[in-house]
């Protein structure tokens, strides 16, 4: 087999991490000069910068008004974690994964927390049925797969008059899919995925209805102080209104807030919606006439947009871990993709991130580095 010759252009930005992500476009430390560093974050200075990237979250996600927006600590996990051991215990429970986070979501609920709850999986590249799903119970769930590539495609099968709270962990889907709040009674996301923000942070959203669980029911486990979020059996405001349960680093805050307002001056969700379609777009149409490379994603209608997990379907490649592995090692050392390799608990192959702070012009440069890469370990095995 004759070796592709070196393609002509470069990703000018080569960042394809699933997490921590690229950072907006044109980004500068510069940009955070105004960061009150040194400065308690409980200080006037601190508690505006935080309150204000709690207003601008909800400008740009569109978030209801009655919907409570806290920065909590521990990114995603930890907002996850803080919904889960306050809120589940008072309804049965069901727990859905198709990927590697929302089976940790499920250990945590059997095994550390003891439900007695009903447990749905799908393999990589699935999703479960969901209209199987009992909403009257509270259900645990993934809006998009990160190390799967899957998706939600949208909240049609959630009731509307479900009697359950539904507990969604939307780390790599907030600012790049639309969310319909009207079907989600917690919604939790980090800095380091869609917007490119640094780590350590996360976002967690409240219902109406998830706050009046909070204050009518005690779990019957005990609570760390980190995630306590009620007080006398009221819920503590100020969490969502900048006073953190910890203190939270005014740098992160900084850079959240420049990649707010760029988001902004986009035109708000739904151009960062755009930005992360036309980037998958770009990775599907590559690979639509191709016999070696693959969508993970099954079913179109559930392919993720951020995450865009891809398989090699060669049968000639001997071993398809190894494999996968050299062509991500060759495109990180040509320097055209870096962090491309799939998942480590994931099926063999590439994941390509396509979040919103991500060129489409970017992408559609790797993808004939990618070729490349693939018919010189082939040439090479």
């Amino acid at each position: 087999m004759t070796d592709l010759p070196i393609p002509a252009t470069r990703p000018e930005n080569p960042r394809f991490s699933s997490g921590p992500c690229a950072k907006i476009p044109h980004y500068s430390l510069d940009m955070l000069s105004d960061a009150p560093l040194g400065r308690s974050h409980r200080a006037a200075v601190g508690k505006a910068k935080l309150a204000l990237a709690i207003d601008l979250t909800r400008e740009v996600l569109g978030v209801p008004e009655g919907y409570r927006i806290g920065i909590v600590p521990g990114s995603d996990t930890g907002a996850v974690e803080m919904a889960m051991w306050t809120l589940l215990g008072a309804r049965p429970v069901e727990m859905l994964a198709w990927e590697s986070f929302g089976e940790g979501w499920v250990t945590d609920a059997v095994k550390q927390l003891k439900l007695d709850a009903v447990v749905r999986t799908a393999d990589y590249g699935k999703i479960v049925n969901l209209a199987e799903v009992d909403f009257d119970r509270d259900v645990v769930f993934t809006w998009n797969g990160t190390t799967s590539g899957v998706r939600v495609p949208n909240g049609d099968a959630i009731p509307a008059d479900r009697a359950g709270l539904t507990i969604c962990d939307a780390t790599s889907a907030a600012f790049a899919m639309d969310l319909p709040w009207d079907k989600l009674d917690v919604v939790t996301f980090s800095w380091q995925k869609v917007l490119g923000g640094e780590g350590a942070h996360g976002v967690l959203i409240l219902s109406p209805r998830a706050v009046e669980r909070l204050e009518t029911y005690t779990p019957a486990w005990p609570l760390p102080k980190i995630f306590r979020m009620t007080k006398g059996g009221k819920l503590i405001e100020g969490i969502f209104k900048g006073e953190t349960i910890n203190t939270p680093s005014m740098l992160a805050v900084e850079d959240y807030l420049v990649a707010l307002t760029w988001a902004q001056g986009l035109g708000g969700l739904p151009a960062l919606i755009a930005r992360a379609d036309a980037n998958a777009g770009a990775v599907r149409d590559f690979i639509a006439d191709k016999d070696w490379i693959a969508d993970l994603a099954e079913d179109p209608a559930t392919g993720s947009t951020t995450s865009v997990c891809l398989k090699f379907t060669d049968p000639v490649i001997r071993d398809g871990a190894a494999f996968a592995k050299a062509v991500a090692k060759r495109l990180e050392k040509e320097g055209v993709a870096l962090d491309a390799g799939a998942y480590r608990d994931a099926p063999a192959g590439l994941r390509i991130w396509c979040g919103s702070t991500v060129e489409t012009a970017d992408v559609a440069a790797l993808m004939p580095w990618i070729e490349w890469a693939y018919r010189s370990e082939l040439a090479a095995q």
